[in-house]
């Protein structure tokens, strides 16, 4: 009989069976084929090696002998993925990582997609695994997710991971579901030793004291370094009674945490703020902020101890507000929102043919209102920008008088006030004589005002300031004079032109003699010492008359002249 069909149907199924071989040899993945039971009929030399399994030996077993796989994180065992596509008679693919544990008792992580396999009939006669090893993925991403979420420096929670749990405590306050508190940790000490021992040892300190917090705290609580000698606690299930409990052996620990560097040894503080986690906080950021207003209060008072929030808390509510103004004064510098006023400067005992004024300094909000210093200036000393304000002063004020050759030339002298923390600026100086040079302005028809109280506290850096500037030609005043405890004491050391008196004394000076003789006191002082005096808060002409017959040089306030625009905003 004629076979040469059926020799040409064999060879060609020898040829594809021949060719699946070589496939399922030489593809990276791992292949376990298995009849209906479930037992093994092939491994290729991937799966033999993921396996530990040779082909031989695991021919005729049930494939749950070879392939035993377990939940990546819980490790319970998990039934196998071929068994369950047989099954339903339908593909399974892994929808994450599956811990595999080889012939050796050696882990690795797969990845597996198991078919069921159909005769010509339809039905399952067989399955088969398709896996491959994603150990070294898994585990870089593991990294790339710990050093996304982790400070590298104290192996602690990051700041953004932090706030990502701090957002899921929040929704939970608000479902009812659990109680919780934060703290907000900042080192009293840190700066001293990060200056005297250098960056090394305050990176060892910060990992030091990172460690020690972590041992200190619960389980469940979360502990993550917020930035700089900044540390923040989330506590679980946690009153606020407990919560300050908790507070209170963290500040202890580290109280009695010695730091040892280089022979030398440290002691440690630590100012606590904290704050409940309410169904009532607005979100995170609002959060946040008033543990680190908590933490500043218990800085101010006194440092290394523990403050609490309590719902309407005035000063709590007050450096809040105070952090805004932060964020809005430095909102108004970019945005170019400040202006420049005038005030004139009145000679009480000698006409002058000059213009004497005061430059005062306004800012327009985000609806283009006028704010006066006094609402915004605390905020700005106690975050550090009032030396930025006053560079833009300086700036601003220097270029307007360039542009008004009218003004120089009536121009006798202006007033321009500068602040504590612009004296102890070591590149404010060079940055005013600069100015000068560029602007080529004279010198001698400026004044700076310094108030009395940044003089005293910035004693000799104030002096060396006023020296390097009476060089040019500068002359200064020294503004709010008669408030602080050693005024007169200071003030032979200090070289001024002008002392301009305290409005607080001129205010009520027709009516309380007291008053009044302090007024007398400082005049009588300041002519003595050969400085000249400015009484401030001339509000009305009676006042004016006052001060004049007290032998007072200067007077200013509304009884002379209301403050008139010079520059305008750049909205």
């Amino acid at each position: 009989m004629d076979v040469t069909e059926r020799k040409l149907f064999e060879d060609a199924l020898h040829k594809e069976k021949e060719s699946a071989q070589i496939t399922l040899q030489s593809i990276g993945d791992g292949v376990i084929t298995t009849d209906a039971k479930c037992r093994i009929e092939y491994l290729n030399p991937v799966a033999e090696q993921l396996t530990g399994w040779r082909l031989e030996h695991a021919q005729g077993r049930m494939i749950d002998e070879i392939f035993r796989s377990f939940h990546e994180e819980t490790c319970e065992p998990l039934e196998n993925p071929l068994a369950v596509a047989i099954r339903r008679t339908r593909a399974i693919k892994s929808v994450r990582p599956t811990l595999l544990i080889r012939r050796d008792g050696n882990e690795l992580y797969i990845e597996s997609c198991a078919s069921p396999i159909r005769d010509g009939s339809g039905e399952v006669s067989g399955g088969v695994l398709v896996f491959h090893d994603v150990s070294e993925s898994r585990e870089l991403n593991r990294k790339l997710s710990y050093h996304a979420s982790h400070d590298i420096l104290t192996g602690l929670v990051n700041r953004h991971e932090f706030e990502a749990r701090l957002e899921r405590a929040l929704k939970s306050a608000r479902a009812r579901e659990a109680s919780y508190a934060l703290c907000h940790i900042d080192l009293d000490q840190f700066k001293i030793i990060n200056d005297n021992c250098g960056h090394s040892a305050g990176d060892a300190l910060l990992g030091q004291v990172g460690a020690l917090l972590k041992s200190k705290i619960r389980w469940r609580d979360t502990l993550a370094r917020l930035g700089g000698d900044e540390f923040g606690v989330l506590l679980e299930s946690c009153t606020l009674e407990e919560a300050v409990r908790n507070a209170e052996s963290l500040r202890e620990a580290i109280r009695n945490y010695k730091f040892v560097w280089e022979e030398r040894t440290f002691r440690l503080g630590a100012s606590i703020g904290v704050v409940p986690i309410s169904p009532d906080n607005e979100d995170v950021a609002a959060l946040i902020s008033a543990a680190d207003s908590a933490c500043a209060a218990a800085k101010e008072g006194g440092r290394n101890r523990i403050y609490s929030f309590q719902e309407n808390d005035i000063d709590l509510m007050r450096r809040r507000r105070e952090m805004q103004w932060a964020a809005r004064i430095n909102n108004a510098l970019e945005d170019g929102r400040f202006e420049i006023f005038r005030q004139i400067i009145h000679p009480l005992q000698q006409q002058h043919t000059g213009l004497h004024y005061e430059l005062l300094l306004r800012m327009r909000d985000e609806a283009g209102k006028i704010v006066t210093p006094d609402q915004f200036i605390a905020a700005a000393e106690r975050y550090g920008l009032t030396s930025n304000i006053d560079r833009w002063m300086v700036e601003h004020a220097l270029r307007w008088l360039v542009s008004e050759a009218d003004e120089r030339e009536k121009l006798e002298m202006c007033s321009i006030n500068l602040s504590g923390q612009s004296l102890g600026d070591d590149k404010f100086l060079p940055f005013v004589i600069d100015h000068f040079h560029r602007s080529g302005i004279d010198a001698s028809k400026i004044c700076f005002e310094i108030t009395e109280t940044a003089a005293i506290a910035s004693f000799s850096q104030a002096n060396r300031f006023i020296h390097a500037l009476k060089e040019l030609g500068c002359r200064f005043a020294l503004d709010d004079f008669g408030t602080g405890l050693s005024s007169f004491g200071y003030l032979k050391h200090f070289p001024v032109d002008f002392l301009k008196i305290d409005g607080s004394f001129v205010k009520e000076i027709l009516r309380d003699p007291i008053d009044r003789e302090m007024v007398r006191s400082i005049n009588e002082i300041g002519h003595l010492t050969g400085k000249q005096t400015i009484a401030e808060f001339a509000e009305n002409g009676e006042i004016i008359e006052m001060l004049r017959s007290l032998g007072v040089d200067y007077a200013q306030g509304y009884g002379i002249d209301t403050p008139q625009r010079v520059l305008r905003a750049a909205i």
